[in-house]
């Protein structure tokens, strides 16, 4: 840890020395500061520093045009014909600190939004012709830029057209499931359309508003990220709403009142109270609550109507102690004022957890804990650990003498990179479990340097293809051991990238009035498993792998067009466990095989996997009334088949919450019942069923 922390501060004292070499630089506006120090940091520190040159101009050119109009609903092939003028200069800009692409994309954008909602309000009241054969293509990639506004006209008569029809469709359908229904009045068809096109209407002015919310600095975000995408998908600018948004993500804490909002209309509602927050123990304030204003304790009150979401929240949140008071409508219309004092809040659904699964004549005390996300926010003196949780919860298990334990990382996206190391090695007595190359460096190993195992027993890892970065690295780890078997689909997300965050202030001297400045999320290293190869692009494989939706569909990291490539490095000569020994593998892959072929509910996963894959290569939709109900018809008769996935309990399952955890989740009721909706889940996946008859395997 010391080496890392070493590199870690030399790094950053040699950004700061590289900043120095700029003492004249006072740049006007902060978009030049910002895009100097994000150049900087990328070619001093970056894993694979990229020429900025004509190349470069043209990937940060496509990747800016796919965040500002991905759609192709704003601009045509005349604007397009005018940034392209840009295509091959956006590097001479960049290394100027001018924006002359970016200024014109921001004339042609506003006028393409006006354009459309323009286009939108004049066809959404008129005749549609729904026995016309005409067809809607939805992948972008497919569907070229409107030649001209007639045609960008057109394209959006299409777009509601296409709305219009889903809503008819869907009213229909609900109308003559509930025909036996007396309450229930019957439509007539122009009853129906007219439902129809003021739900449309609804959507695309909600849609609209928050298009026009969209401020210069969103825009500009996006500009930057179309550069740092270019170096890798992972290296991203953070504005310092955004930063602290990923740390609360990280660490699972955040310093406000305790509540989550949406976008209301005009207003920002609440729709969650999180237990044990400032809110939930001041009793006042409740789901459904409309926000007015916001007040600072001893400030002048902030009207927040029409202000976007993010702002809010920003105003909401605040240090612990400080008072804010929120002015709410009721749901009965009384206005309110509600005086809260922040604390800490902790978001316990991203923190690990655990339950005791039994099988009657099969497999009994089994553990299971699940892991959202490998969470950190050790910087905090009273921080939270992912690798302490599981810690903790492993000697709950323990406790209760399970016979095995299941740690679930599906859909974990992964996370603190010395957690997943200390994680790791609750499992082993000590060795290496990872491989980390910096730029232009040799690789240096982190290791796990505690002989203390905290459980000697059966070992199952669950993944699938969302299981990324630090979940990737255990797995691939206690793979290479030989310590537990990894269960899931054909491959993890394949996320080998380590990335760091740097604070643009330091690389600029002066310009206070413009900081902060935010900060670089960069790729400075990747990582490699401990028999040398890459998770990078490939993933790891599971030892057993058993069908989902997504087997015959491409995901993960090499969906992205800039991913880095998959390389090798040298093994570690020596490493080994003797804590438990996988010495059935190949009959315990069988045995699963033979379970999951015979059981039916893995059949139809298998089935849908293929209509999926079959219903993503289909891009285009007709929007012929009549074609297009036998099209969703058809589909609805086929998901039908599939509803009942996962639906029923597992038979003979047991599901117990550990006695310590049934005191502190009674004492709230929405906590009490999150815990029961888990647990439900639980009981009715297939892939815990599965991976209970591989652990009885594993035991006999």
């Amino acid at each position: 840890m010391k080496f890392k922390k070493s590199i870690f501060i030399g790094l950053l004292l040699g950004v700061l020395v590289f900043g120095a070499f700029y003492p004249s630089v006072n740049f006007k506006e902060r978009e030049s500061m910002i895009l100097h120090a994000v150049m900087n940091f990328l070619d001093q520190a970056h894993f694979t520093p990229k020429k900025v040159d004509d190349n470069f101009s043209k990937t940060i050119f496509d990747n800016y045009l796919k965040y500002i109009d991905g759609g192709k609903r704003f601009l045509t092939k005349s604007d397009l014909k005018q940034l392209e003028q840009h295509k091959t200069q956006i590097d001479d800009q960049m290394n100027g600190r001018t924006f002359e692409f970016f200024e014109l994309s921001l004339q042609l954008l506003d006028k393409g939004v006006e354009k459309a909602q323009n286009y939108y309000q004049e066809v959404i009241d008129t005749d549609f012709d729904f026995s016309k054969k005409e067809e809607l293509e939805f992948d972008n990639d497919k569907k070229p830029y409107a030649s001209s506004d007639d045609e960008l006209k057109d394209y959006w008569r299409k777009v509601v057209k296409y709305e219009v029809l889903s809503r008819m469709h869907e009213k229909k359908t609900s109308l003559e499931e509930k025909k036996d229904d007396e309450e229930i009045e019957e439509m007539s068809a122009e009853d129906i359309l007219s439902d129809a096109r003021e739900g449309t209407k609804k959507m695309y002015d909600r849609w609209f508003e928050n298009v026009k919310k969209l401020r210069r600095s969103d825009r500009f975000e996006a500009y930057l990220n179309a550069i740092t995408h270019g170096y890798d998908p992972h290296s991203d600018y953070f504005n310092p709403k955004e930063k602290q948004d990923f740390d609360i993500n990280m660490g699972g804490k955040l310093e406000g009142i305790g509540a989550r909002l949406r976008a209301e209309g005009d207003y920002i509602k609440i729709v969650e109270i999180i237990p044990g927050g400032p809110a939930w123990k001041g009793k006042e304030l409740e789901v459904n609550d409309l926000i007015h204003k916001v007040t600072q304790k001893g400030e002048e009150p902030m009207d927040i109507t029409g202000m976007r979401i993010d702002d809010v929240i920003q105003n909401i949140r605040g240090k612990k102690g400080t008072i804010v008071i929120l002015t709410v409508k009721k749901e009965d219309g009384e206005m309110a004022d509600i005086e809260i004092t922040r604390d800490i809040v902790n978001i316990e659904e991203t923190f690990a957890k655990s339950l005791i699964l039994d099988v009657p004549d099969l497999v009994d005390k089994v553990g299971y804990i699940k892991l959202p996300k490998f969470y950190s926010s050790f910087e905090k003196e009273d921080g939270n650990s992912c690798a302490v949780d599981v810690a903790n919860e492993i000697e709950k298990l323990k406790a209760e003498n399970v016979n095995g334990i299941i740690l679930d990382l599906r859909f974990n996206g992964g996370g603190s990179l010395r957690d997943v190391v200390d994680m790791t090695g609750l499992f082993i007595e000590s060795g290496p479990i990872v491989q980390v190359k910096p730029r232009e460096r040799k690789p240096f190993v982190y290791s796990d340097k505690d002989p203390e195992v905290r459980y000697d027993g059966p070992l199952l890892v669950m993944v699938n293809n969302y299981s990324a970065s630090a979940s990737e690295i255990l797995a691939a780890a206690l793979q290479d051991y030989g310590r537990a078997v990894i269960v899931g689909s054909n491959s993890t997300f394949g996320k080998g990238t380590v990335q760091r965050f740097f604070d643009l202030d330091d690389a600029i001297r002066g310009g206070k009035e413009f900081k902060p400045l935010g900060q670089v999320k960069m790729t400075m290293q990747k990582f490699y498993r401990i028999d040398g190869g890459s998770t990078q692009l490939r993933g790891v494989t599971p030892d057993i792998i058993l069908p989902d939706n997504y087997s015959f569909i491409e995901t993960g990291e090499k969906e992205y067009d800039d991913a880095m490539e998959w390389t090798k490095i040298n093994a570690i000569p020596d490493y080994d466990q003797k804590v438990f020994e996988l010495d059935n593998l190949s009959e315990l892959a069988a045995n699963s095989k033979r379970r999951v072929m015979a059981h039916p509910d893995f059949k139809l996963i298998s089935e849908n996997a293929s209509r999926l894959k079959q219903m993503r290569e289909e891009t285009s939709i007709s929007l012929n009334q009549n074609a297009f109900a036998s099209l969703m018809e058809a589909r609805e008769n086929e998901a039908e088949k599939f509803e009942a996935l996962m639906e029923d309990d597992i038979e003979g399952l047991q599901v117990a919450t550990l006695l310590l955890d049934q005191k502190k989740i009674d004492q709230d009721e929405a906590t009490k019942e999150k815990h029961e909706d888990w647990v439900s889940g639980v009981k009715k996946d297939i892939y815990i069923e599965e991976a209970l008859h591989i652990l009885a395997d594993m035991s006999k």
